[in-house]
């Protein structure tokens, strides 16, 4: 093969009609990113830092740098909180500067270190972060990060092998949960699973309850959109054109609904982002028209054809290495997917993130139970001398509206859902009851009412609520938007059993 030839085959690597997908591919997982350093920047010192629930310094002392690896390992980095707040604000400012479109401007490897820095500092965060960081959308995010950056500047064109490995990222991540779905619960074959999704569902939002309240029928439908759109449409994304994206589109709708209906941290929106990486920029026009913001039509029309040939043969060279790359540790992945016995859900494979499993709901919850915690000065409390604390987005006062939260992760509030899974018996639920007879002020900063202003409460215990919407009928009458109902004690009412820390 001569030179001319193997340039001609290094051409097939790139993928002009992709511009906008990249843009929004680049700033949308750099606003993301954006979200997740400034929720750690505010919750991980009080969760996870040097006095936290769980104290990093414990972590790593009894585990390996080779399990968990990060920039807090090296001898000269030990962990501190002020070290965390610093990488969280570099994180922060690379983010929004993508966002802004600065990298870029640059030449064509100018967005790799940039989403590469981010994607090291996260993964330092993410190997400490413990039970409040095992969520599968921050795996989700690390892999975006690490892939994106190598998808350019606009100096050359969108590599195809990159945008394909991102489409195998998204049938991962919608395969594996329509496939973790009709494995885990008869509730999903049987289409009845959306009768309690919407009031089950770990964080409702001001919609939930309305969607909740439709007919069976609709949620039949519910689900069955559900299974057709997960099951079906990751197939098509490697189609060619249009059918890619439709039914890239049909993904985004479907997770648009679910932005609308729930609160899910970043999972909706970074899935609606790296969807686009099945978008052509011929489609966005047949649909919506033109011009977009200097993007992909405007500058697809100034190269004209020869825009196949603009990329260099070193940057063809290196984004097939990145893509043969990723492609050897996708095996684990496809053998959970197709040949496992028991399909793992939001597994990594390695230390470092790459090429995951994921999936969600594999299991219906058909009950809504709720912890309430609650603390009192008098040292022989009455009935009502009690009061509540109150967290951010989960629910508990039955008058109150949830609010939407996400893309931002309330990672305590998230927490206490799963406690009312069972996960209460795990250490840091009651070091946060512990945190909250000390007049913790990190923790208060969590919650967003302290009923006692800031003091430590004498006493403190925990009821159980089994909560559910309340009717059209209950909400004119009351005012209330949950009705609730007592399910006993978890927590008797307790002193604190030790001296309080002082105070910082």
């Amino acid at each position: 093969m001569d030179w001319s030839s193997w340039m001609n085959w290094l051409a097939l690597l790139d993928a002009t009609n992709y511009t906008i997908a990249r843009e929004v591919i680049l700033r949308g997982t750099a606003a993301i990113y954006f979200f997740a350093f400034l929720s750690t920047f505010h919750q991980f010192p009080v969760l996870i830092g040097e006095r936290g629930l769980l104290p990093v310094q414990r972590f790593i002392d009894r585990t390996r740098a080779k399990d968990f690896p990060g920039l807090f390992r090296f001898k000269r980095f030990p962990y501190s909180d002020r070290k965390l707040r610093i990488l969280c604000l570099i994180g922060m400012v690379l983010a929004l500067a993508t966002v802004a479109g600065l990298p870029q401007l640059g030449p064509a490897w100018s967005t790799i270190p940039v989403f590469l820095v981010m994607w090291l500092f996260y993964l330092s965060i993410v190997n400490l972060g413990q039970r409040f960081y095992s969520f599968g959308w921050e795996m989700m995010l690390l892999e975006a990060g690490f892939i994106v950056g190598f998808l350019g500047s606009n100096e050359v064109a969108p590599p195809a092998l990159m945008l394909l490995f991102i489409r195998w990222l998204m049938f991962r991540l919608e395969f594996g949960a329509g496939m973790i779905k009709m494995r885990g619960d008869t509730a999903w074959r049987n289409l009845t699973a959306m009768y309690y999704h919407h009031q089950t569902q770990p964080m409702p939002n001001p919609v939930s309850r309305w969607a909740h309240q439709k007919p069976a029928w609709w949620h039949r439908g519910e689900a069955l959109g559900s299974h057709i759109v997960q099951l079906g449409m990751p197939w098509l994304l490697f189609f060619p054109q249009p059918i890619a994206s439709i039914a890239a589109s049909a993904i985004i709708v479907s997770q648009l609904i679910l932005v609308i209906t729930g609160n899910y941290a970043w999972l909706n929106w970074l899935t609606i982002i790296l969807a686009f990486s099945g978008i052509s920029d011929s489609f966005l026009r047949w649909v919506f028209g033109g011009p977009w913001p200097g993007w992909g039509w405007e500058r697809l029309e100034q190269l004209g054809t020869a825009a196949a040939m603009h990329s260099p043969a070193w940057w063809l060279i290196l984004t097939t290495v990145v893509f043969l790359g990723l492609l050897s540790l996708s095996w684990p992945p496809l053998h959970n997917l197709f040949f496992a016995e028991r399909q793992r859900m939001n597994a990594s494979f390695n230390r470092i993130h790459l090429v995951n499993a994921y999936g969600a709901f594999g299991s219906m919850t058909k009950e809504r139970r709720e912890f309430v915690v609650e603390g009192t000065m008098a040292a022989v409390p009455g009935p009502d001398d009690w009061q509540a604390y109150e967290f951010r987005g989960k629910p508990g006062d039955p008058r109150r509206i949830p609010r939407q939260f996400a893309p931002y992760h309330l990672r305590l509030d998230w927490l206490m859902w799963f406690a009312a899974l069972g996960a209460y018996r795990e250490v840091w639920f009651s070091r946060f009851l512990d945190r909250i007879l000390e007049g913790d002020a990190g923790i208060r900063k969590l919650l967003r009412v302290d009923p006692f202003g800031g003091d430590a409460p004498r006493l403190i215990r925990v009821r159980i609520y089994e909560y559910r919407y309340a009717t059209r009928e209950e909400r004119k009458r009351t005012g209330n938007w949950w009705v609730r109902e007592p399910r006993g004690m978890l927590v008797k009412p307790q002193g604190l059993r030790r001296k309080p820390r002082p105070r910082e």
